[in-house]
């Protein structure tokens, strides 16, 4: 590798470590930090809230600092500074290997990306301090055994051990264990101990810089510590020096002056709690701040230091927004917790929300979790209207869509004239994205019958029971909660779902997608607007941050149920981001049509061709075709190929189907393929119950249909095929929301809860149990008690209808 063959024998040997000071440095190093750029001029103060910061020097040109956390993926220079909490082991004595091994392995994985890595660690004192420990109780043994005369050890004290012993003892065998851990991974890494002195001297100061560059540039990862075996005591209050320097008296604010001095992208800062909090961490209302924005200092209370180390989190904030300051983003995160901590710093670097994230750029809306907390309040006040009020919000909804067609149509065409010059949808998506007089049409008739379904949708008692004498249970029907609804390319769908949420009485989160931003800003203005008639617009909120869709699955706390509509690849990829969130969708649609021997050839025919050709890219569209073995060789099954070829359909072959041709179309990968454009399998079966057994072995429990005249076999088809629809003589392409009259759906569930097939107001509601009595307690249904149980079925009361 270039870092060994770079390094002469003379200055590594098997065994061996490079110790770079301060004050060795070649002249190959100075043209990479040339002596200008690096005397301080232009100082003055700047204050963010009530802690002052220096400014940084004009001449500085390494740019501002990352506005997003999506941007972190573009970060070239990486510094990552491990706290005493993340490297030492919970007795404070030894290093915590396993923890040490999964940080190395992630700083390699970055390295071999490419990326410029740096590390600012501690550890030494608790390494020397384990080491001391061993040496003295031996030393005590020995000098015992000695004076005694004999083997046998008493308790012996351990004396308090001073911390620069301690360092110097352990840095050593720190660097050591580095080294092996880095070697494991082709990378060489080298050491670097400064203090605070080593920045305040000018030459100094630019050998540390030189020597950070020359070995960036070899390849090599510089481990820098400060030298805690000559550092003076901290001073309090001693962080404005008097130039433009944070001074430098834990390794929080040496990582943060390492990573201005060196002009990194980004600074990591791992410790034992997972970010800022706006109240100590592990109180019962605490939360995780995901965005830190200069001034926002008194929004955070901090707790106590960790149990290890000089710093803590005020200290780490501190150091942070002086970073920032300095142009480097910053992320505080947690290196200790067992589940995140093998991934933590490549999520980070990923853009993925984990820790504290720091940046000067604050959006003008709210965040997606105050998003989450007005759906949840609106939503609270959305079930508690009226059932006519709630109708009344769809309805007007229903007719702003025929009113404002101009508009909406308007922005639809910015979208489609975005998308073509991008040239970024096919076209079965460009079809979905767009909008029409008469899709705008179908949309408010289909919000008309949601309005009126949801009269009797939120607080039905499904069911009552008397318990005992004047002892009285009901089930009733409630909403879900907060419902998160991802979509894609479809803008129809945002009126469509905002209307079942409102009739289900659920706070609403929408997630469109980038190709629809100007027809989803529109519809869902709209949908506040019909809402603001009753004073619940918080309600339904469109998330327009740039969230990754798998962050918004992790919040867990917000949201009660996601359904996800788009791709098979959107719902996979949602399915497995969600963190303790029911997702309520369907993965593929893989549906099938079994054609009997016993069909009517126009019927066949027909239905066919609506089930593929009428609108390929749905996912209730036909994707394989069953024919009965008797069917082969016959007007019908001639018939069905030549409709197919005119459709202009690639058909492939299923593997008994293509043993009975001598030239046979492309024999399919997989019988289990959603192919979602003008391609479909042919398969052959034996009987209808050889259908059946298909259907379940590579089915999906979308959709399937059988083609017969014979009612009988029919029925056994309708009865043992377990799909959320099955249908006989129909297609595929009415398992839909607005087709069974539902007046639309928030999407096609094939998951085994409550609600399959498409889901409508129903699908949204969930139960809880009142229970209205007299005193009661349950000692008086004793073995001796007073009181027995009657169970009694009682009928749901008459809801007034006027």
């Amino acid at each position: 590798m270039l870092c060994r063959a770079a390094l002469s024998p003379s200055f590594r040997s098997p065994g061996r470590y490079l110790l770079f000071s301060p004050q060795y440095i070649t002249a190959v190093s100075q043209p990479y930090l040339p002596v200008d750029k690096l005397v301080l001029r232009n100082e003055s103060i700047r204050c963010w809230s009530n802690i002052p910061f220096i400014t940084m020097p004009l001449s500085r040109t390494h740019g501002k600092s990352f506005a997003h956390r999506s941007e972190l993926k573009h970060a070239k220079r990486i510094v990552v500074k491990l706290g005493s909490a993340v490297v030492t082991r919970g007795d404070e004595c030894g290093l915590a290997l396993g923890r040490l091994a999964s940080i190395v392995e992630q700083v390699s994985m970055l390295q071999n990306q490419g990326r410029e890595m740096m590390i600012v660690t501690s550890g030494a004192v608790a390494f020397g301090k384990q080491r001391l420990r061993h040496e003295i109780l031996l030393s005590q043994s020995v000098r015992q055994a000695l004076h005694s005369g004999q083997n046998q050890l008493k308790d012996m004290a351990i004396p308090v051990l001073e911390a620069r012993a301690c360092a110097a003892a352990g840095q050593s065998g720190l660097m050591a264990l580095y080294e092996a851990m880095f070697t494991q991974y082709s990378i060489c890494a080298a050491q670097i101990l400064v203090t605070n002195l080593d920045f305040h001297d000018e030459q100094k100061r630019r050998n540390l810089n030189g020597t950070l560059h020359e070995l960036l540039r070899m390849n090599i990862v510089p481990i820098i510590n400060t030298n805690d075996a000559v550092v003076p005591p901290p001073e309090p209050n001693s962080d404005l020096q008097g130039v433009n320097v944070i001074s430098v008296k834990d390794n929080d604010s040496l990582a943060a002056r390492l990573a201005v001095e060196m002009k990194t992208d980004l600074l990591i800062v791992l410790s034992d709690v997972e970010g800022l909090f706006d109240s100590p961490p592990g109180s019962d209302d605490a939360k995780l701040i995901d965005i830190f924005y200069p001034g926002d200092q008194q929004s955070v209370t901090f707790g106590t230091k960790s149990r290890v180390g000089m710093g803590g989190m005020e200290a780490k904030v501190k150091a942070a927004l002086w970073a920032l300051q300095g142009g480097t983003s910053v992320v505080i995160a947690n290196g200790t917790h067992p589940k995140i901590s093998g991934h933590v710093i490549t999520d980070i670097v990923e853009g993925k929300k984990v820790g504290t994230f720091f940046s000067e750029v604050k959006p003008a809306g709210p965040t997606v979790e105050q998003q989450g907390e007005m759906a949840r309040a609106g939503g609270r006040s959305l079930a508690a209207l009226q059932p006519e009020q709630r109708a009344e919000i769809i309805y007007h909804l229903a007719d702003l869509l025929t009113d404002q067609r101009e508009e909406i149509l308007l922005a639809n065409k910015k979208d489609l004239e975005e998308a073509e010059s991008k040239g970024r949808l096919a076209l079965p998506l460009m079809k979905r994205l767009s909008l029409s007089t008469s899709k705008l049409n179908s949309l408010a008739i289909g919000l008309r019958q949601i309005a009126a379904s949801s009269q009797e949708s939120v607080g039905r008692v499904i069911r009552r029971t008397r318990i005992a004498k004047d002892l009285e249970l009901e089930q009733v029907t409630v909403p879900i909660g907060v419902l998160l609804v991802i979509f894609e390319s479809r803008p129809d769908c945002l009126p469509q779902v905002s209307a079942l949420a409102i009739a289900s009485g659920n706070g609403l989160l929408l997630k469109g997608g980038k190709e629809a931003a100007h027809s989803n800003q529109i519809l869902h203005h709209l949908t506040q607007e019909a809402l603001s008639i009753h004073g619940v617009k918080d309600a339904v909120q469109l998330v327009n941050t740039r969230e990754e869709v798998e962050d918004l699955c992790h919040l867990d706390k917000l949201i009660d149920l996601i359904i996800p509509r788009g791709s098979s690849q959107l719902v996979r990829d949602i399915q497995k981001a969600a963190k303790g969130i029911p997702v309520m969708g369907h993965s593929e649609g893989i549906c099938h049509v079994y054609v009997d021997t016993e069909a009517s050839v126009e019927k066949v025919t027909r239905i066919v061709r609506d089930s593929k050709c009428e609108y390929p890219a749905a996912c209730n569209a036909l994707e394989t075709l069953l024919i009965h073995r008797d069917s082969l060789r016959t007007p019908l099954f001639d018939q069905i190929i030549d409709m197919l070829r005119v459709e202009q359909v690639k058909i492939h072959a299923g593997p008994k189907f293509a043993s009975y041709l001598t030239f046979s179309p492309s024999e399919v990968k997989s019988l289990r393929t959603e192919y979602g454009d003008l391609e479909c399998c042919i398969e052959v079966v034996d009987s209808v119950q050889e259908a059946i057994d298909h259907i379940h072995k590579y089915g999906s429990s979308h959709t399937d249909v059988i083609i017969t005249e014979n009612e009988k076999t029919a029925e056994f088809f309708l009865q043992h095929v377990d799909s959320a629809c099955v249908f006989w003589n129909a297609s595929t392409r009415f398992s839909d929301g607005y087709r069974f009259g539902l007046g639309a759906e928030v999407g096609i569930s094939t998951s085994r809860i409550h609600a399959r097939g498409p889901v409508g107001i129903e699908g949204l509601l969930t139960t809880k149990w009142l229970l209205k009595g007299e005193n009661h307690v349950v000692s008086d249904f004793s073995e001796h008690g007073s009181m027995k149980f009657l169970h009694e079925t009682l009928p749901p009361p008459q809801r007034n209808t006027n």
